[in-house]
């Protein structure tokens, strides 16, 4: 009894270094992973932070852009429908004014006709006409009188106002047609311009608002992977809590259950050695009373 009783104390003995083995093993691979999944956790958070921040700029980029473009464009309808009116503007100063000198011409033509038959020019129509008149015609007309020399010599006069205005005129048709020139040129100046910065502005929107999507994409992922590791490091920390219950007990009297062990084998080798001793003693006392 007593050889059994040693080799269960050994036994217990041998069963709770396996477990102390086994618990210090299990919390260095628990607090390993535990301390693992609180960095990945970390650094999850650190990259859902950085992308919500990187998402917020690039919307108000992209906000911005969109209102630059739609800026640009309202200036460019502006500026054509400008250009345009600029140009009926002109078309009809350029009508009016060729009108008004077509009517002074022909003023001043009915006024040589009048005082300068030599300066006057017919009508293309009637120039068949006017010249068989001139065939037919007997000699050279007499000398005018007095009095239609007079005339002649007062309608220079107006003559020269004649061609005051039609030199008005076109002084001011010249002007319009470089004011046109100067405002056609700046005019396709400006939308080349604006073509090439809506060009610019439309791509910078286009990687933008990629940007935006890969952001999204990231932050919908880190946002899963940190519910999915939050979940498990949650689990890990229940299952080092399970380990404590299991172990905590055993490592904190696990020198004492062990000395006290070893003393109760020791105790135990003593009593045998003792009940070993009297026993032999026994047989000794009964072998001598036999031989008397």
């Amino acid at each position: 009894m007593v050889d059994e009783m040693v080799v269960t104390l050994k036994k217990e003995q041998t069963d709770d270094d396996h477990k102390k083995e086994y618990c210090a093993m299990q919390f260095d691979l628990a607090d390993d992973k535990k301390k693992g999944l609180e960095r990945s956790v970390a650094d999850l958070e650190t990259a859902i932070a950085d992308q919500k921040d990187g998402i917020a700029a690039s919307k108000s980029d992209i906000a911005s852009l969109e209102d630059s473009i739609k800026a640009l464009d309202k200036s460019v309808a502006e500026a054509t429908e400008q250009r345009k009116e600029e140009n009926e503007d002109y078309t009809e100063l350029m009508a009016s004014d060729s009108a008004a000198k077509e009517l002074l011409n022909f003023a001043k033509n009915r006024l040589n006709k009048f005082y300068n038959p030599k300066l006057y020019k017919a009508p293309a129509a009637a120039m068949a006409q006017i010249k068989q008149h001139v065939q037919d015609a007997p000699g050279p007309a007499p000398e005018a009188p007095a009095a239609y020399k007079k005339k002649s010599g007062e309608s220079g006069g107006v003559i020269a106002m004649v061609d005051l205005l039609v030199k008005d005129l076109d002084k001011e048709m010249t002007e319009a047609q470089t004011n046109e020139k100067d405002a056609q040129g700046d005019y396709e100046t400006a939308m080349k311009d604006s073509a090439e910065k809506r060009s610019d502005d439309s791509k910078t929107l286009s990687d933008k608002q990629g940007t935006l999507a890969d952001l999204s994409a990231s932050l919908q992922s880190n946002t899963e992977n940190k519910a999915s590791t939050t979940k498990e490091l949650m689990g890990t920390q229940q299952y080092i809590a399970s380990l404590h219950a299991e172990c905590d007990w055993l490592l904190q009297y696990f020198d004492v259950r062990k000395e006290a062990r070893d003393s109760e084998v020791d105790a135990l080798g003593k009593a045998k050695a003792v009940l070993s001793g009297a026993d032999f003693s026994f047989v000794q006392t009964v072998s001598q009373k036999f031989l008397a």
